[in-house]
This record gives C-alpha cells, sequence and structure tokens, in this order.
C-alpha cells in the first residue's frame, strides 16, 4: 500500500492515563529501555545501552535546544493573554537568523484568549536581563490559517530575541502533560548537549543520555555526531484525516554542516539515530542528494524545501552514498559550509529508511505520524513491541522510557 492511503485508524492503540509519564525520573540513564532486534525483544536499563549498539557506528544527535517559547502578557484588565511562538514569520527567515534578531520581530503564533485581546491594544511585560530592565511589547500584525502574526519589539534593543525569550518565557511542555512547567523542566525537558536555540518541543529520545553514557559509548567505538533540527509545534499535530493522502505533515528547519554530510557518505558501518527529527533529517539528506542527481541546478544556498511526498516520486534507484556525496558536492560547489533547509519528509509504512538502520526512540501517542515512522522501520511489530511495552510497565511519551528499534 502507498503510504498516501494509509488509514490512520490502523496505527492506534489503548493507552491508559496511568502509563504516562508526567514527570522525569530522578536520574535521566535510569530509564527503561525496550530493545528490539530479529522480532526480539529484550529489557534492559537506559544506562547499558551502550552494550546493544553496533561497534563502528555512527549515533547520531539532534543539538536543537528548546526556547522558553510560552510568553504570558497580563492586560491592563488583568485577564492573562498567552502567546506561543511556533517560528519566525516569512519563507526566508530561518529560526537561527531570527533567534539572533534585534529590537524587533516577527513570528508566527497560537494566542490562547485571543478573543479577549483587542484589536490596536499593544501588550506588555517587563523583564530583567543581565540586570538591565527590558520591556517587550506585543502586537497582533495578522491573523493566518495557522493562528497569528505577532509582532515583538522591546526595549533596550541591542538584545537578542533568543535572550529575551530566556528571561520572559516559560517552557512548553506537551499537550499532553496536563501540568504547569516548573524549575525542574528548564534542565530535565533539554538534552545534555542542546546546543542551537530553536525548538518549541525537545527531542525526547535524547533526554535519557548523560556525559557518562556517552563517555561509555565512545570507549565502545562508536562515534557521536551532531546535526539540528528545530522541532515544531506540527510534532503534536493530530492526524485528523481518514487516509494521510489529507493529512498535511508540518514543515521543520534543519541546519547540517558540510563537513557533517561529507563524513556521512564516506561512512559505511551502521547509522543509528537518536530520536525521530534525527532520522527525519537524515532521511531528507538522502533524498536532497536525490534532487542534485536528478536536478543539476538545485539551489542549496536559497530555500531548499523537501516536500511531503517528494520521496515516493523522485527516482528511487540512487545509493545511499551516491546520494550523500551528490549533496556535499553540491554544497561544496557552492561555497556552502551549511546546509539549512525544511523538510516536510513524511516517513510511513512505504517507505525504506536509506540512511538509517536503528532508532533510539520513546513510545509514542496512538495515531500519531511519530507511531508510523517507528512502523516503517519495524513494520507490523510495532503492535508486538507496543504491547510488551504497555504490559511491562514501561513509562510512555516524552518523559518516558526508552526503545532501540533495530528496522527490518
Amino acid at each position: 500500500m502507498q503510504p498516501q492511503h494509509l488509514a490512520i485508524q490502523d496505527y492506534t492503540y489503548t493507552l491508559p492515563d496511568e502509563k504516562i509519564a508526567y514527570f522525569p525520573l530522578a536520574e535521566r540513564d535510569a530509564s527503561k529501555l525496550l530493545v528490539y532486534k530479529a522480532g526480539q525483544i529484550t529489557e534492559t536499563v537506559f544506562s547499558a545501552i551502550d552494550t546493544y549498539l553496533p561497534e563502528h557506528s555512527l549515533l547520531v544527535f539532534n543539538n536543537t535546544k528548546v526556547v522558553a517559547a510560552r510568553l504570558l502578557f497580563q492586560k491592563p484588565s488583568g485577564g492573562v493573554i498567552e502567546i506561543f511562538c511556533l517560528e519566525p514569520h516569512g519563507l526566508n527567515m530561518d529560526i537561527t537568523t531570527a533567534m539572533l534578531q534585534q529590537g524587533q520581530v516577527q513570528w508566527q503564533c497560537l494566542v490562547g484568549g485571543a478573543s479577549k485581546w483587542k484589536p490596536g491594544v499593544v501588550l506588555e511585560k517587563a523583564i530583567q536581563l543581565d540586570n538591565t530592565s527590558i520591556r517587550l511589547q506585543a502586537s497582533m500584525y495578522a491573523r493566518t490559517e495557522g493562528g497569528f502574526v505577532i509582532h515583538f519589539n522591546w526595549t533596550p534593543a541591542d538584545k537578542s530575541f533568543a535572550e529575551v525569550l530566556q528571561a520572559a518565557g516559560v517552557m512548553p511542555l506537551p499537550p499532553y502533560i496536563k501540568r504547569k512547567a516548573d524549575n525542574t523542566d528548564d534542565t530535565r525537558y533539554q538534552t545534555v548537549y542542546a546546543r542551537h536555540e530553536g525548538s518549541v518541543a525537545a527531542p525526547t529520545a535524547g533526554l535519557h543520555f548523560t556525559e557518562a553514557v556517552i563517555k561509555k559509548i565512545q570507549a565502545r567505538h562508536i562515534t557521536p555526531a551532531y546535526l539540528t533540527l528545530h522541532v515544531g509545534a506540527g510534532t503534536f499535530k493530530p492526524v485528523k484525516a481518514a487516509t494521510m493522502e489529507q493529512h498535511d505533515m508540518h514543515a521543520e528547519w534543519i541546519d547540517v554542516s558540510t563537513d557533517f554530510i561529507t563524513r556521512l557518505a564516506a561512512h559505511t558501518n551502521a547509522v543509528v539515530a537518536v530520536g525521530t527529527t534525527s532520522m527525519r533529517t537524515l532521511e531528507t539528506l538522502y533524498w536532497l542528494g536525490v534532487k542534485c542527481l536528478h536536478d543539476k541546478n538545485v539551489d542549496l544556498a536559497g530555500h531548499v524545501h523537501l516536500s511531503q511526498w517528494e520521496c515516493y516520486q523522485l527516482p528511487q534507484h540512487f545509493t545511499t552514498q551516491e546520494a550523500l556525496t551528490a549533496l556535499a558536492a553540491a554544497l561544496e560547489l557552492q561555497g556552502a559550509a551549511r546546509l539549512m533547509a525544511t523538510t516536510q519528509i513524511f516517513i510511513a509504512p512505504g517507505y525504506t529508511p536509506r540512511v538509517v538502520k536503528a532508532l533510539v526512540t520513546n513510545f509514542h501517542q496512538p495515531q500519531s505520524t511519530l507511531l508510523l515512522l517507528v512502523a516503517a522501520g519495524i513494520g507490523e511489530d510495532w503492535r508486538k513491541v507496543y504491547q510488551y511495552a504497555l504490559e511491562h510497565h514501561f513509562r510512555f511519551l516524552s518523559y518516558g522510557d526508552s526503545s532501540l528499534l533495530f528496522f527490518n
């Protein structure tokens, strides 16, 4: 069956509330780990993951950093307006550039209490940043299909938007964690290797890793490598269409160095993705390489985009090395040190992974695109894996336990 014709109701299971982890464990690497390989399931603790990873493999992490994207403004009347920053407004403004803007910026946002925000009213918030008093203002610029475009400006204007958000915002926990974020979430809803600000949701598979676990992995001749995909709120977007043909997959920004792509093209051992975001990025790189082979005039310095269904429509016969080598060569020819692009890649049953051989990931919601991605890798055995996790008291979703899935 083609992925366009998949019925989302075929990818569901019963997830009781008591199976959802609402808080992280005291120790990151104390989570349970389910290992699936060749149809067999093994259960262990996450701190032992190094013993299950193939030697000489490349372990790829997403080093995006979650920003405090929820801003609460109090109206003069006393009511509260909540603004959830999703992504920069404008196709040519990548997240890294938007985060570095000083003085003013426009973002696509969701607004809680929008009906009570009268036209023309400018919301204000006073914050302290590096012993400096900052006045942050928000005004409604436009209404869009996905929410609102909000114009932010602040004085003094010599601080970046990233700094302002960090001082003024609240950590955006997933909607299924039905509690307010606390100080613990500021560190625990962030990976230990987070570097580049831009996500509104954590790449949660990485939350289990500690510096000690990473050192153990390196001691077994497993090489950690890093790329960036800024996770958008669309990762939680429910699938409401009966078939996936009607579902609009969310787009997310990726930022990958040319050196990483060259290194990946030369790697001949297994590639293991830490999280669905790393996998989506790695598979996107393959297809952007195919686009370079298919069309020699692809402008990698412009706004490169991989749409939802392109991976099923582009030529299918190129090897992983051919595609990645072509992408690296095109970037070098165009003098680009980094690839910045957006991806809507939709990975579901019917898709053959081109780069990734195994995946470290948490347990996902029923009827979600993330569950479809897991099913693309291990087929119908996803039901066996999830049933085992439910029966053996694994904790589910963002703060839950982990799995290491070797693809069929």
